[in-house]
C-alpha cells in the first residue's frame, strides 16, 4: 500500500517536464531605415518535416515563437512592398537564437533570399557543449541505423567508445535517455546489453556533454536527448527497411506515418539477427549470436493553440548468447607456469545467455499560456530487465541472474521565456521496484550446496530544480540553477546541486566562450544480498556494504569559432568523484555487482569540427578526444574485498586518444558515399606484459564505408563495410560478459528501403 501511495503522490505532484525538447525562436524585422515592420508575416518551418507555425511581428518589429523543438528550422519573412527573405536557425534545448531581418524594398523583380545553413552548434548563450545529430546523419553513418548500434554516437561524439560491451563517454558509463524531452530512469549499470531506441525512430538527437542545467538532471558523462520521428515528415506513407549480410545478419523495419494539421502518428515495428552479437574474447567468434525484436509509436494532438497532447511508447526484446575462449591453451583458459601465470578467465565451454526486455511509456500535456510562459507535465513508465543464465552443468559455477525494475513516476517544468531571463522550474520524481534472483550451482567439486536468494528492494528518487539563464547583454549569458535532490533506497540521501555557468559571443567574430562549474548526484542501484549469497561472498573473501550515490564535481571551459559554415569546438573539463560506479563479479559466477571506488579523476580535452555542405556535395565531421580516467581508494559500496589500495590508477576503460574522422559524399546519378575513420590509441592492460607489453593494450584503426543509390523516389539500396580491413586487436583484458573483448570483424551487409503511400 505505500508503494502505491508514493507512486499516486509522485505522478500527482510530480508532472513538470523541462521544456528540454523545446527551444524558442525571437527576431526583429526592419526596414532599410532600420525602422521596426508592424504586421509583417513571419512563417516557420521544419526542414525534415512539414511542422510549421506562423506569427506577425509587433510594432515594435519583434516576433517569437515559443515551445520549438530541436531540429533545423527555416524562417520567413514577408511583407507588403518588401522582398520575402529567409534564414536558417537550429534550435536546441534551452536555447533562444535572436534573428535579425533587413527588409528591402521590391524593385521590378521579386526575389526571396535565404541565408546559409545555421553555423552555430552550441548555442550561443550555452554553457553546455553539445552534439546535434540528425536523422540524414544516422541513415548515412555506416552501420549508424542498425537496431543494436551506437555508431550515431561513438562516431560523432568525442570521448565516446565502446568497450567491454558498454558504451562509454567522458570517462564513465551513467549516461541519462531522454525521449521527447522525458528522463528514461534507470539505476542499474552494467547489467544491459541491447539499446534504449532503434536509430531508425530518431529525428534529431541531442548529445550534452557535461555543465548541464540544474534541468538536465545528474548523469555527468552523458545527456542523450531524442527527439522522435513524429509523423510530421509523413504524408500517409510507409517504408520498408530490410538487411542482408555476414554472419547471417539481418536488420529490418517497418515504419508509416502521417499528419494533419491538428494530428500526427508514427509507429513501427523492428527485427534484428546475427551470428556477430557481443564482443568476443578471442578473434575467433564462437556462440555469439543474438536476435531482437521491438516496436515503437508516437502521436501528437493539438487540442488548440495552447495545448498539445504527446503519447511516445517503445517496447522492446534482445536475446544474446555469450561468447567463449574456444582454445583450452590460449592464455585465458591455462596456466603458464614458466611465467608463474594463472589463467586469466578460463570459459571453454560455457554456453551462457542473456535475455533482456524494455518497456517505456510516457505522456505529455504541453501547454501555452503565451509567447513567453510554458508548462508541461509528464507522468512516464519503464519497465527494464535482464536475465543472465548458465547451463546447469557449467564449470566452475553455474550462474543465474536475474533482474526486473519497475519505475513510475513523473516531471513538470514551468518554463518563462522573459526579455531577459530564460527561467526552468520544476520537479522529477519516481518510485522504483526491483526484483532480483540470484542463484549458483557449484560444478567445481567445491561440494558447496546450491544457493538461491530473492531480493525485493525499493527506492524513490525526488528533485527538485530551479535554473535561469540572464541575458545581461546580447553577447553575454550567465546561468545559475540549484537541484536539491533525496533518494531513499538501500541508503537515503539528500543532496544539494548547485550549477553556474557563463557564454560570453565577441559580436563581429561570433566565437563564443564558455565556463560552467557545478555538482551533481546520481542515485545508486539497488542491489542488496542476503542469506546464501552473502554467505558465499563472504567464502569468497568478500562482503556487501550499502551503495551510496556518486558524488561529482566538474568544471569545463571552451570555445565555439563558427566561420562560413564551418564549425570548430573545443572545450577542457575535469571532473572529481566521490563514490564513482564501477562493478565486479563474485569469483568465476558471473554473477556482475555493482560498486562504488573512493575516487576518481576524470580530465580531457576535447575538438569537434563539422563542415557545411561543401559544393552542396560533401559533408565532413571530426571529433577527438585527449582524456585521462583514474580511480582509486577504498571500496565504499556495493561488492567489496575490504581491501585499501593507496593512490589513483587508470580505471579500465581509460584511453587517452580517441579519433573519429568521416564525411559523405553526394555523387552523381543519385548515389552518395559515406565513411567513418575510427583510432584508439589503446585501453588499460590489465595483465602488463601478459601478453602484451607496457600498460596499454595496442592502438588500433579501423575504417568503415556505405555506398548508396536512389532509383527514383521510392527504392534505394546501400552496401555497406564495416572495419574493410578486418584489423582485429584485444580492445579489453578487463571481465565482464564472456571474458576479454576483440573488436568485431568484417561486416558486409545489403541494405535496401522501399516506400509507398498508403
Amino acid at each position: 500500500m505505500r508503494s502505491i501511495y508514493i507512486c499516486l503522490l509522485t505522478l500527482l505532484s510530480a508532472a513538470i517536464v523541462q521544456a528540454s525538447i523545446f527551444g524558442s525562436i525571437r527576431g526583429l524585422v526592419h526596414d532599410p531605415q532600420h525602422r521596426p515592420v508592424q504586421g509583417a508575416m513571419v512563417m516557420l518551418r521544419a526542414k525534415s518535416s512539414d511542422w510549421a507555425k506562423n506569427a506577425t511581428t509587433d510594432s515594435g518589429g519583434n516576433f517569437e515563437f515559443n515551445a520549438v523543438p530541436i531540429g533545423e528550422y527555416t524562417v520567413s519573412i514577408a511583407s507588403p512592398g518588401f522582398n520575402q527573405t529567409a534564414q536558417s536557425v537550429l534550435v536546441q534545448s534551452d536555447s533562444e537564437p535572436v534573428l535579425h531581418f533587413a527588409l528591402t524594398v521590391t524593385g521590378s523583380r521579386e526575389t526571396v533570399t535565404v541565408s546559409a545553413a545555421p553555423e552555430q552548434v552550441t548555442p550561443a548563450d550555452s554553457a553546455t557543449p553539445i552534439t546535434l545529430i540528425s536523422r540524414e546523419d544516422v541513415a548515412r553513418t555506416p552501420g549508424a541505423d542498425r537496431s543494436n548500434s551506437l555508431a550515431m554516437i561513438t562516431d560523432f561524439v568525442p570521448g565516446a567508445y565502446f568497450t567491454h560491451d558498454q558504451l562509454h563517454i567522458r570517462g564513465g558509463h551513467q549516461t541519462s535517455w531522454l525521449i521527447d524531452g522525458v528522463p528514461v530512469p534507470n539505476t542499474n549499470i552494467a547489467s544491459n546489453l541491447g539499446p534504449q531506441f532503434d536509430p531508425k525512430d530518431i529525428d534529431y538527437m541531442e548529445v550534452n556533454r557535461g555543465s548541464y542545467g540544474a534541468d538536465f538532471g545528474d548523469r555527468t558523462y552523458g545527456v542523450f536527448n531524442v527527439m522522435p520521428r513524429t509523423g510530421f515528415e509523413r504524408n500517409n506513407e510507409a517504408e520498408l527497411i530490410t538487411s542482408f549480410g555476414n554472419f547471417y545478419q539481418t536488420n529490418d523495419q517497418l515504419n508509416l506515418g502521417g499528419h494533419t494539421q491538428r494530428f500526427a502518428y508514427y509507429a513501427s515495428v523492428n527485427a534484428n539477427r546475427s551470428n556477430l552479437g557481443i564482443q568476443t574474447p578471442t578473434p575467433q567468434v564462437v556462440h555469439d549470436a543474438e536476435n531482437g525484436y521491438g516496436g515503437f509509436g508516437s502521436l501528437i494532438f493539438n487540442v488548440n493553440p495552447s495545448n498539445q497532447l504527446r503519447l511516445v511508447t517503445s517496447l522492446r526484446k534482445d536475446f544474446y548468447q555469450i561468447p567463449y575462449d574456444p582454445d583450452p591453451n590460449d592464455i585465458e583458459n591455462a596456466d603458464i607456469p614458466e611465467n608463474d601465470f594463472a589463467a586469466q578467465y578460463p570459459s571453454l565451454g560455457l554456453l551462457d545467455t542473456d535475455r533482456e526486455s524494455d518497456a517505456i511509456v510516457n505522456f505529455s500535456w504541453v501547454h501555452t499560456f503565451n509567447s513567453k510562459l510554458l508548462l508541461t507535465v509528464s507522468p512516464f513508465y519503464h519497465y527494464n530487465r535482464a536475465d543472465y543464465d548458465s547451463r546447469s552443468d557449467d564449470t566452475p559455477i553455474a550462474t543465474t541472474s536475474h533482474r526486473g525494475s519497475t519505475y513510475g513516476g513523473g516531471q513538470v517544468s514551468f518554463s518563462a521565456n522573459l526579455p531577459r531571463n530564460n527561467l526552468q522550474v520544476g520537479l522529477y520524481s519516481f518510485y522504483q521496484q526491483d526484483n532480483e534472483l540470484f542463484g549458483a550451482i557449484f560444478n567445481d567439486g567445491s561440494g558447496n550446496p546450491p544457493l538461491t536468494d530473492a531480493e525485493h528492494p525499493t527506492g524513490s528518487l525526488a528533485a527538485f530544480f530551479v535554473d535561469d539563464k540572464f541575458h545581461i547583454a546580447p553577447w553575454l549569458t550567465l546561468s545559475a540553477g540549484m537541484r536539491p535532490t533525496r533518494f531513499s533506497g538501500g541508503v537515503t540521501e539528500t543532496a544539494i546541486s548547485p550549477r553556474f555557468g557563463a557564454a560570453l559571443t565577441v559580436p563581429r567574430l561570433k566565437w563564443t566562450f564558455r565556463a560552467f562549474y557545478g555538482h551533481y548526484y546520481q542515485a545508486p542501484p539497488l542491489i542488496t544480498a542476503s542469506g546464501p549469497l552473502l554467505q558465499f561472498a563472504t567464502a569468497n573473501d568478500l562482503g556487501f556494504i550499502p551503495l551510496n550515490g556518486e558524488r561529482d564535481e566538474e568544471s569545463q571551459f571552451g570555445v565555439t569559432i563558427p566561420f562560413h559554415g564551418w564549425v570548430f569546438d573545443a572545450d577542457n573539463f575535469y571532473t572529481n568523484v566521490t563514490n564513482f560506479f564501477d562493478h565486479d563479479t563474485i569469483g568465476e559466477s558471473n554473477l556482475f555487482f555493482p560498486l562504488t571506488i573512493g575516487q576518481a579523476r576524470i580530465r580531457g580535452w576535447e575538438v569537434t569540427l563539422r563542415s557545411p555542405r561543401l559544393a552542396h556535395r560533401g559533408q565532413i565531421h571530426l571529433a577527438y578526444s585527449n582524456q585521462i580516467a583514474k580511480g582509486g581508494g577504498a571500496i565504499t559500496g556495493g561488492l567489496t574485498d575490504f581491501s585499501l589500495p593507496e593512490g589513483l590508477s587508470p580505471l579500465d576503460h581509460d584511453q587517452r586518444n580517441t579519433l573519429n574522422f568521416g564525411g559523405d559524399l553526394s555523387l552523381p546519378w543519385s548515389s552518395y558515399a559515406s565513411t567513418n575513420v575510427y583510432y584508439g590509441s589503446g585501453f588499460v592492460n590489465a595483465f602488463p606484459d601478459q601478453p602484451y607489453p607496457g600498460d596499454y593494450l595496442p592502438g588500433h584503426t579501423t575504417f568503415d564505408l556505405s555506398l548508396g543509390k536512389n532509383f527514383g523516389e521510392r527504392f534505394s539500396a546501400s552496401v555497406n563495410a564495416l572495419n574493410v580491413a578486418n584489423r582485429r586487436v584485444e580492445l579489453d583484458n578487463s571481465v565482464t560478459f564472456g571474458g576479454f573483448h576483440w573488436n568485431n570483424p568484417r561486416e558486409i551487409y545489403v541494405e535496401l528501403r522501399y516506400r509507398f503511400h498508403y
